[in-house]
């Protein structure tokens, strides 16, 4: 046996060594270029290095370190009171307050036994810390697969700093995959504050963000329209692109629904099915069921297909199942199959699509036409020698059970000369509406309606405006205003179109951008004659930096003779209401924001939406609003006038409440509230949320949600965050920066 010297310096022997046991395995190109070699985590081929205050045995065969042993390759490193390396085996033996760090991952423990150039071994009485996501625990032992792969027997799991988590999972097996990402416990429990609080014979669960497959977090919810609902989802990873979720819920009034979906994403296609059913529902005595699938896909040629269908039983659903495929609120559910080709400055479509109503009784809605088929061709080119032309034709067959059916055919080309320059803008544009229409069966309007109609209506536009600008200050900051008045004429002849069905045509949503089309109806069945002027201002403050401070803006159409051509009895008079917007960040924490609609005939406002939000924060955040529209075309149902306050605030230490009540003045009653509390730990988070949504004419659903959410764990519970952050804006999940 070799004894070294006592007077080699440790960090003089470690550099000997390394170079001895290294030279071995060099290949045949030298010494220098393997020492320039960035040394990577996995890399076998690396330099072990020792060091210790004493060192004895062979260097080729076995070298004993004490006191304070050091072993060092790649990415692993030990440290222990006493060890011993065997050469040949390319393994340690270590004891006395063993000290591990794997690749970022660290361990103690009394024993270990561990193969450097595979990664296999196992340390007794460890305890661990996971780099990827701070997780820690303690065990009788753990054995270590791989680099990258540790079982750990009788040991604990958790994602809390100290000694005493607050929760931790207890199991009798733990399988550690750093690689995958992935956790597994066998005869597993789950202790929150002390108290077992869920016990499993398996789970699993992320060591990182990315997704795995596995049983995930049971949620538990009550709504009244089912009283208590359990829901256990499996979720499968299938591939980096494709997952699957079965989500089976018990629905304690109701019975058991089954649900699963699935989706998919590639560089040419992407998708997402969702299909849920309930056989036999315990009150409504019926079979229940929705689908909703949806589709894209391009192919190298140029062709696309898309999809979108969805389908529900009858016409109760939304409302009988608070967490649903139909949202309340959707009535009307699409089935759209389409066909696209195009090239540079062209394309073509080729569309199938009608809908289901879900019909609310004391709120009927009429049925859209099926559109069987729909046939579209665009085509344009820009500054065509200083010319824009573009150009567009439709066929479409329209059918309706009780209504007339027919077809139409449409070409709108249109050509302008658009002058831009410094300053301003004059943009002269000329259209032509050409339409033709074959029906099926006219005399369900009237014996003396035609089946076939023609009409052909020219369009002439001038779109103009100025831009001035100033320097100034904006609330003692320098920006610079600027002033842009615009003016846009359009003329339009007119011609009686009282024969024509209402297919696909009604009055537009009237402004901003509405009150600068040609038209004021919606699709192609009327177009409105038209001898017309829109006069619009807009004012900006625009700091330094280019950002917005505010923004004002007035707009007003003039009608120089009164437009004939309208679908209701009542028509517009000479001059439009009033438009008004305005918007400003006051202050880095506060912004504002109002648009207001107002009828110079009657004298009032019968539009109007006014909004404040102060975030003066992070998870700091209030807002207000107002919203008004008391339109005489609207039905007395559909009239409203309400306040809304929302916000998320902490409220004590580690406390934070969020809500969301809109309250309807005509109705003097809460037509929509959201109300809850959470609390952030260091380790964990607990949500408890109520709410309560209206889902048809005097009918609403109310919720209560409760989640515990354990960092890096599970979610026990129900999720509510998709609905704070749709429900409050500027809301921030509490336990993410």
């Amino acid at each position: 046996m070799t004894r070294f010297p006592a007077f080699l310096h440790p960090r003089r022997l470690f550099r000997v060594l390394t170079v001895a046991m290294t030279a071995a395995s060099l290949p045949s190109f030298g010494l220098a270029q393997t020492t320039a070699k960035q040394v990577r985590a996995d890399d076998k081929d690396a330099p072990t290095t020792l060091g210790a205050e004493r060192m004895t045995g062979r260097p080729d065969r076995e070298v004993i370190l004490e006191r304070d042993a050091e072993i060092i390759r790649g990415g692993t490193t030990v440290n222990a009171d006493r060890a011993t390396y065997d050469v040949v085996e390319d393994e340690v033996n270590a004891a006395g307050q063993v000290r591990i760090k794997r690749f970022g991952d660290r361990y103690t423990g009394d024993e270990l036994k561990l193969k450097m150039d595979t990664g296999q071994g196992y340390v007794t009485h460890p305890t661990y810390r996971l780099e990827l996501n701070n997780a820690q625990g303690k065990a009788d032992r753990i054995d270590f697969e791989a680099q990258d792969r540790a079982n750990v027997t009788d040991g604990t799991y958790s994602t809390c700093e100290g000694p005493d988590p607050d929760w931790y999972l207890k199991s009798s097996k733990l399988n550690l995959d750093t690689g995958r990402d992935i956790g597994t416990a066998s005869r597993a429990i789950v202790y929150f504050k002390g108290v077992p609080i869920l016990g499993t014979p398996y789970m699993s669960f992320p060591l990182s963000d990315a997704r795995k497959s596995g049983v995930l977090p049971p949620t538990v919810g009550i709504s009244n329209k089912g009283g208590l609902e359990i829901l256990l989802p499996y979720y499968f990873n299938i591939a980096p692109n494709r997952d699957l979720t079965l989500y089976p819920k018990i629905i304690s009034q109701r019975g058991l629904q089954l649900g699963a979906q699935g989706r998919y994403l590639g560089e040419m296609y992407a998708g997402e099915t969702r299909v849920e059913g309930m056989l036999d529902d315990r009150l409504s005595g019926t079979n229940r069921y929705a689908i909703s699938s949806t589709h894209t896909q391009r192919f190298a040629s140029g062709l696309t297909f898309s999809s979108n269908l969805n389908a529900a039983s009858d016409d109760n659903y939304p409302n009988d199942f608070r967490s649903t495929i139909t949202a309340a609120s959707q009535r009307l559910l699409l089935r759209d199959i389409s066909f696209g080709y195009g090239g540079s400055y062209w394309s073509a479509t080729a569309r199938a699509s009608n809908y289901q109503v879900l019909q609310d009784p004391l709120s009927p809605i009429a049925r859209p036409y099926d559109r069987l088929p729909q046939l579209t061709f665009n085509a344009g080119r820009q500054n065509v020698n200083g010319f824009d032309w573009s150009a567009v034709s439709e066929f479409t067959r329209f059918s309706h059970p009780t209504l007339i059916s027919g077809e139409r055919f449409v070409v709108n080309p249109q050509i302008s000369y658009p002058i831009v320059r410094p300053g301003y803008f004059v943009t002269p544009r000329l259209s032509l509406n050409a339409t033709t229409y074959s029906l099926a069966n006219p005399a369900v309007i009237s014996a003396s309606q035609p089946s076939t109609i023609t009409r052909v209506l020219p369009t002439l536009s001038v779109d103009s405006g100025l831009t001035f600008e100033r320097e100034t200050s904006f609330l003692g900051k320098a920006a610079t205003q600027t002033l842009e008045p615009r003016l846009f004429y359009v003329y339009t002849p007119y011609r009686d179109q009282s024969l024509i069905p209402l297919f696909d045509s009604g009055l537009a949503d009237f402004n901003f951008s509405q009150i600068f089309s040609e038209n004021r109806f919606s699709g192609y069945d009327r177009i409105s004659d038209a001898n017309q002027l829109t006069a619009a201002v807009v004012s900006r403050f625009i700091e330094s930096s280019g950002a917005e401070r505010a923004r004002l803006a007035l707009a007003q159409r003039f009608n120089f003779t009164q437009p004939r051509v309208a679908i209701s009895s009542t028509g517009e008079v000479s001059r439009s209401d009033l438009l008004a917007s305005a918007s400003g960040r006051l202050t880095p924490t506060l912004s504002t924001e109002a648009n207001m609609q107002y009828s110079q005939s009657l004298r009032s406002l019968v539009r109007a939406n006014y909004g404040v939000r102060w975030q003066p924060g992070p998870k700091r955040v209030l807002n207000l609003a107002y919203r008004r529209d008391v339109r005489e075309e609207l039905a007395p149902l559909y009239r409203l006038k309400q306040f809304e306050v929302s916000g998320q605030w902490p409220v004590a230490s580690r406390w934070y409440a969020v809500g969301r009540v809109n309250y309807s003045i005509s109705e003097r009653k809460v037509a929509e509230s959201l109300l809850g509390m959470e609390y952030k730990a260091d380790c964990w988070v607990f949500r408890m949320v109520g709410q309560r949504t209206p889902t048809a004419t005097r009918v609403a659903t109310s919720s209560l949600f409760f989640q515990l959410e354990l960092n890096g764990l599970s979610k026990i519970g129900s999720n509510p965050l998709k609905v704070l952050q749709t429900s409050v804006p500027g809301y921030q999940v509490v336990n993410k920066p």
